[in-house]
């Protein structure tokens, strides 16, 4: 679950600007703040499908020694930390704002448990992914007290949680046009953010999500696939492209539940989609952007017409089906 929330940025303005930059924080917490919300809505609107769940309360975590040294004190400056683990984002109408929970307060405790102070290390997540598993082990409709700091002044604030798929979501740098789910984490690219608006990235992060409902790491492993380049050619390249056409079906569902149109995802691969960047082995180990977007939309139209919200279709038995 590591990530390093510096590499956040955008390629661009991660060459033009320096290190203690406002406008270079600000653009970090803008592109961790589209995807939490993006995220929020389909892991709470899909809870229902999902198996694993955890607390869903809006807040998005980032700790101190997520940032290198020399960046720490325009980390300081920008987001406050008044204890080494902070609230980043709040996704707007989320059981954390009506709590009351604000951007920039500290996070001195999860259901009265302090939160253990940081190593010396730097560049590592090991702080944040800390309080971020001590969040998802609570009790999935069990209000979440938390402990909050600011201003040298502490205060106790109660959420009241709703149902949301087990599933954390994290923004990563790097050229690939891309995104990725290991079954526990979802990561999506800087540039695919850059490239998109949240529409879009609502179909390829409801594509990931979708791997991780349906099993796919969980059920590629017991069917004993090779990753690498191994993976791009014969049997192992099949089923990856069996669990991607899974992954399109559901995902559109997915939007659809959470408010979506999901025809989004049949204009997605019918246009801004050809861009995205599987390998130089699309067609071995993905379907063509013509090919998903036929599939998509024959599921969809194959959807009953008083399906209900959220609606569970019949794909995901396919969860626990081996891959041949």
């Amino acid at each position: 679950m590591s990530r390093l929330l510096r590499l956040l940025l955008p390629l661009a303005l991660l060459a033009a600007a320096a290190p203690d930059s406002r406008a270079t924080f600000e653009a970090l917490r803008s592109e961790d703040a589209r995807l939490a919300n993006v995220a929020f809505r389909l892991s709470t609107a899909n809870a229902a499908l999902c198996r694993d769940q955890q607390p869903g309360t809006g807040v998005v975590l980032h700790a101190i020694d997520q940032y290198a040294a020399r960046d720490a004190d325009a980390a300081r400056d920008v987001f406050g930390f008044p204890s080494a683990v902070a609230v980043e984002w709040v996704v707007r109408g989320s059981p954390a704002a009506r709590a009351g929970v604000m951007q920039n307060e500290g996070v001195v405790a999860i259901a009265g448990t302090p939160l253990a102070a940081p190593t010396e290390a730097r560049d590592t997540s090991a702080t944040r992914d800390a309080a971020l598993t001590r969040l998802a082990a609570l009790p999935v409709r069990a209000p979440v007290p938390l402990t909050l700091a600011d201003q040298g002044r502490t205060r106790r604030v109660s959420i009241a949680p709703v149902p949301a798929c087990r599933s954390e979501f994290e923004v990563v740098a790097g050229p690939k046009l891309g995104a990725s789910s290991d079954g526990h984490v979802v990561q999506v690219g800087a540039r695919l953010m850059e490239t998109y608006g949240d529409d879009d990235v609502a179909v390829v992060v409801a594509h990931e999500l979708a791997h991780t409902i349906l099993r796919h790491r969980a059920r590629l492993e017991a069917a004993g696939v090779k990753w690498g380049l191994f993976g791009e050619f014969g049997r192992n390249a099949r089923l990856f492209r069996d669990t991607e056409t899974e992954a399109d079906v559901l995902g559109a569902f997915l939007l659809r539940n959470a408010g979506w149109d999901p025809q989004n995802a049949v204009r997605f691969w019918q246009g801004p989609g050809k861009k995205v960047d599987p390998g130089m082995f699309r067609s071995r180990t993905h379907p063509s952007p013509k090919e998903r977007a036929r599939i998509i939309a024959e599921a969809l139209a194959a959807m009953p017409a008083s399906a209900p919200v959220p609606y569970l279709p019949p794909i995901l038995a396919q969860r626990d089906a081996a891959l041949d």
